[in-house]
């Protein structure tokens, strides 16, 4: 009894039971479930704690990189197009008459009739005025009255010296005699020359009273009426009577630039365009060059001779003139926003290794939104567009065209 009752008090001590009931479990197992959750608490403390510090770095770092990316400038990037192997020139050019002259009198007098207007088509040698000239009228009869009188007096010391060699035969008469008589028939008869070639003057300037036309062409200008005084020519209040132009073929004068030259030579090929004619095209050929380049414009002028037997091209209209060049060399095209104008001259930008490089260049032809570069860049290169005011060569640059590169 005594050990069945020290049993039951150390069964109910230990709140337990006996060794056998169920349900019954050592001391340590709670700590091992407390411990296990410490761990996992820690672990997941841990890999928030990671994360959180990862991001933070991440963050950093793209804040870094976001902050280099915009010191470095953006730029757009473009390609150079390679330029025609035959180029068509396009210059201004400057229409005159093939022959083109002002009409002048020759003698003074009053303009008596006029047979031609303005527009009016004239042929060579056709009348186009008559100019009475009395005061030269009576001149010319009086120089014609002084040669009569030279005349007698020349006949009359011819017959003299005759009379006077007959004499000298029978020694009627001194030598000194006859010789006198001879020089004074010689005298008279250069009076008659004079006087006779006075004559013909006077009547060369009377057959300027008619105006006549000096060759075929059109009458551009008549700057005198019925009942004008008309000067001489070749005195100071002379005026142009008429005007006169050959148009049946039409010169057309162009400034090449200097870079052309050497192509702009007789034979190249050309035709005309014109506002007053939309879609019409004047054939025409480059037969001359002045051969000299001029200093002011540095350009070469030539002549492009242009037939018109209709007369549809006026002189003094302006006009384009095309010609087909073939190009000295190889020649790009890039927009004209990537010139750069700085003091040691023109220059454009290009990217070699993500950094930019002033190219010096030359230009050529302008087309507007675009230019020509005939030296200094190649079609490989890399060409900023936008170039900002502050870029500088070796700078580092990024692309911002989209498949452009750097």
């Amino acid at each position: 009894m005594k050990a069945e009752e020290s049993y039951d008090i150390k069964t109910h001590d230990g709140q337990s039971g006996g060794p056998d009931e169920p349900g019954h479990h050592p001391p340590s197992s709670g700590m091992g479930k407390v411990i296990v959750g410490l761990v996992l608490l820690l672990i997941v403390a841990g890999v928030v704690l990671f994360r959180g510090i990862t991001a933070r770095v991440r963050a950093s770092d793209e804040v870094k990189a976001d902050t280099r990316d915009l010191a470095v400038p953006a730029v757009s990037l473009t390609q150079p197009k390679l330029g025609a192997p035959q180029e068509e020139l396009i210059l201004p050019g400057n229409i005159q008459a093939y022959i083109d002259a002002p009409i002048y009198a020759r003698t003074s007098g009053y303009l008596k009739r006029w047979y031609v207007d303005i527009g009016g088509k004239v042929k060579d040698g056709q009348l186009l005025a008559d100019i009475d000239t009395p005061e030269l009228d009576q001149q010319l009869q009086q120089a014609r009255a002084d040669l009569a009188t030279a005349k007698a007096n020349y006949d009359l010391a011819g017959t003299t010296a005759a009379r006077y060699e007959n004499l000298l035969k029978s020694d009627s008469v001194a030598k000194q005699d006859v010789d006198n008589a001879e020089g004074d028939a010689h005298a008279k008869k250069a009076m008659v020359d004079s006087a006779s070639d006075n004559v013909k003057r006077l009547e060369q300037l009377q057959s300027f009273e008619k105006v006549y036309a000096p060759f075929d062409g059109v009458l551009t200008a008549r700057n005198t009426d019925i009942g004008q005084l008309i000067g001489s020519g070749s005195g100071s209040g002379a005026k142009e009577l008429f005007h006169v132009a050959a148009i049946h073929t039409m010169r057309v004068y162009v400034n090449v630039p200097q870079q052309y030259s050497p192509s702009a030579v007789p034979g190249v090929a050309a035709y005309l365009t014109m506002p007053q004619y939309p879609g019409r095209r004047f054939p025409g050929k480059l037969v001359r060059s002045s051969e000299a380049i001029e200093m002011a414009s540095r350009t070469l002028l030539v002549e492009v001779d242009v037939a018109n037997p209709t007369g549809e091209i006026l002189p003094g209209a302006y006009s384009e003139v095309h010609f087909k060049l073939p190009s000295p060399a190889s020649t790009v095209v890039i927009p004209v926003t990537s010139l750069i104008f700085r003091s040691e001259g023109l220059r454009v930008a290009v990217v070699r290794n993500a950094r930019a490089v002033m190219v010096p260049i030359t230009l050529g032809r302008d087309f507007g939104t675009e230019v020509e570069v005939v030296s200094g860049l190649d079609a490989t290169e890399k060409v900023v567009t936008n170039p900002p005011d502050s870029l500088v060569d070796g700078q580092e640059v990024r692309s911002a065209t989209a498949g452009a590169g750097s």
